[in-house]
């Protein structure tokens, strides 16, 4: 079940506890997958996926007490585990877990008054949701395959070549991570890392974090043609 030593009470604290608990949500459904997914047997009873303030995550059986000390997570999602796609199943964990993971963080911020909870969600919004990191993941070798000659709008960066070159590792999947070079972001200046989201600029063909650019991988999918900060700034003037 999930832990709470002492309970959060500001909104930094809060966010803290809520952004432990998603960073062992989503290594639960990425980088330890293969383990996640056998404990979930269809077999054994209900279980739920928690996730810690210590990072930590656990598959396990419901609190027994009524009512929980805390909410509980989507109860039973091993039973569909093999009934569906493993990647869809996964996607279908991470929205419930996204939802258990907003219950928390606004159980801890009852007693907030009303622009704390304004400052709480947004600090929250600015992260990625647990689902559009596994999607992000299921997504970006679909997309290459339809579109190989274009700059995705999820996580691909060109090389040298031109050619599109997938950057997050599919959640179910290893493959060995291609070069990418030294590829700054316009914005920081930071290197690239294939552990977090990236966007190019359809214009002056600069890479940029997604966080720098307030641009999430959801957001990303409904944009066709992306213009820069700089770039808009730039056309605006004319």
């Amino acid at each position: 079940m999930s832990s709470v030593s002492s309970s959060p009470k500001s909104v930094e604290e809060i966010f803290k506890d809520y952004n432990a608990r998603h960073t062992a949500i989503v290594r639960a459904l990425t980088h330890d997958v293969d383990e996640f997914y056998n404990l979930c047997d269809p077999e054994k009873e209900n279980l739920c996926l928690y996730g810690h303030p210590n990072e930590t995550w656990e598959v396990n059986l419901p609190a027994e007490e009524v009512p929980p000390e805390l909410p509980e997570p989507a109860l039973g999602i091993n039973f569909a585990r093999d009934g569906m796609n493993r990647r869809d199943w996964l996607s279908l964990v991470a929205v419930h877990s996204d939802c258990w993971l907003l219950s928390v963080a606004f159980f801890f911020g009852t007693r907030l008054n009303q622009n704390e909870r304004k400052r709480l969600f947004s600090m929250i919004n600015e992260l990625p949701t647990t689902f559009e990191i596994v999607a992000e993941r299921k997504h970006v070798k679909e997309k290459l395959t339809a579109d190989s000659g274009s700059k995705s709008r999820g996580s691909t960066k060109k090389s040298t070549d031109g050619q599109a070159k997938s950057t997050p590792k599919v959640a179910d999947e290893s493959y060995q991570e291609e070069e990418h070079g030294e590829t700054l972001c316009g914005s920081c200046g930071g290197n690239y890392s294939a552990d977090e989201f990236w966007i190019g600029c359809d214009i002056c063909e600069r890479w940029y974090h997604g966080k720098c650019v307030k641009i999430t991988p959801a957001k990303a999918e409904s944009i066709k043609q992306y213009k820069c900060p700089s770039c808009s700034l730039k056309r605006s003037r004319q």
